[in-house]
């Protein structure tokens, strides 16, 4: 006698639900590109600086096609990032969305945070090939984007708490830059939280260094226009030279590196055994599913499109993913010989960790 399964019940108002749902993250997904848009075309600008408008006044103002305007406010008002008075046929923007969306001074600008999953999608057919063989996508194989995106998400941040907050946290590290100590930012990008350090620490000399060429061009020419004394050259983060260094630091790259272990090794080499290594990475829980939250999701989709790829290109290909953990890192910098791990400050988007040659702290708050 043959055992039958019978199927399993499906829940229409459940289904439907989920269908709708879907339709939502369709249109979540486009909004990306029409943020993009609404940047690059002054769209949010126009709206903050002149008030409640209509779609011809709009492209009139921003110089673009009416029609664009028009259908550009629609969605936009249908996502709720501006209201709509159909008394008046005006669209305005209201006052915390216009910081959020234009003052990218504020640590709450998300324009980068837009623009970076808008270039991360804009590759995601690269990433599937890659992802059915097993392969990765290297960092400088992506839009650019990605690279722009990424230091416009993040430097808001370090600037309203690596000075401030962050390095405080850190023990005795804000005495010794203040005297004058040697630091090294790895994986630096296009520099901005090094040329940050640099203003903050004028006595302190400051290096970066990163793999990515183009980023390494970049950086050298915003220390040039900040006239700060900052250098930077190309190098992976278990090769780049010099030391030993009072500080060394790292934002939101370790998880991106191919080989994290032989990085932590050779910082253990170059560090001072009073020195400090700064970690910043991504706010994570070490559990998976303390990371099911809004900030999670986009991170993990993030670690898949982007991080992951970046990582499977590299020597070793370890692929921590955007989500690991203190305890993962922690993991890391202990098999490389470091003796002091700690959480030294959080934010709703980065864990900051504090790590030492040794145990014993140094001037710990």
């Amino acid at each position: 006698m043959t055992d039958t399964v019978s199927p399993t019940a499906v829940d229409p108002d459940r289904l439907m639900a989920f269908v709708l749902r879907a339709v939502e993250e369709a249109g979540a997904a486009l909004n990306c590109a029409l943020v993009v848009m609404g940047e690059r075309l002054g769209y949010y600008r126009s709206l903050a600086e002149h008030g409640a408008s209509t779609a011809a006044e709009l492209a009139e103002r921003t110089g673009t096609g009416d029609h664009y305007a028009r259908e550009w406010l629609n969605a936009q008002a249908a996502g709720s990032f501006v209201d709509y008075d159909p008394a008046t046929g005006r669209y305005h923007l209201p006052p915390e969305l216009a910081v959020a969306l234009t003052d990218e001074t504020s640590p709450a600008f998300v324009g980068g945070l837009f623009q970076i999953a808008h270039g991360t999608v804009h590759d995601a057919a690269r990433v599937i090939e890659a992802a059915a063989a097993g392969d990765g996508v290297g960092w400088g194989e992506h839009h650019s984007d990605v690279h722009e995106g990424c230091e416009r998400f993040f430097r808001p941040t370090y600037a309203a708490h690596l000075v401030d907050d962050w390095i405080p946290a850190l023990g005795d590290v804000a005495a010794k830059l203040t005297a004058g100590a040697t630091a090294v930012d790895v994986g630096c990008g296009h520099g901005a939280s090094t040329i940050l350090m640099a203003q903050a620490f004028p006595a302190s000399r400051f290096h970066g260094t990163d793999a990515h060429v183009a980023s390494i061009t970049t950086a050298t020419q915003r220390a040039r226009q900040a006239g700060v004394n900052v250098s930077f050259d190309v190098a992976p983060a278990d090769a780049f030279t010099g030391g030993p260094y009072d500080l060394v630091t790292m934002f939101d790259c370790l998880h991106d590196m191919g080989d994290p272990i032989g990085a932590a090794r050779h910082i253990r080499e170059v560090i001072a055994e009073d020195g400090t290594w700064m970690i910043v990475e991504p706010a994570a829980g070490d559990r998976v599913e303390d990371n099911f939250t809004p900030i999670g999701r986009a991170y993990y989709g993030f670690s898949t499109l982007l991080c992951t790829p970046s990582s499977l290109a590299q020597p070793v290909g370890m692929a921590l993913g955007t989500q690991a953990g203190p305890a993962r890192i922690r993991d890391v910098v202990t098999a490389a010989g470091f003796g002091g791990f700690r959480v030294a400050a959080q934010t709703p988007f980065n864990n900051v960790y504090e790590v030492r040659p040794s145990t014993v702290p140094k001037g710990r708050p």
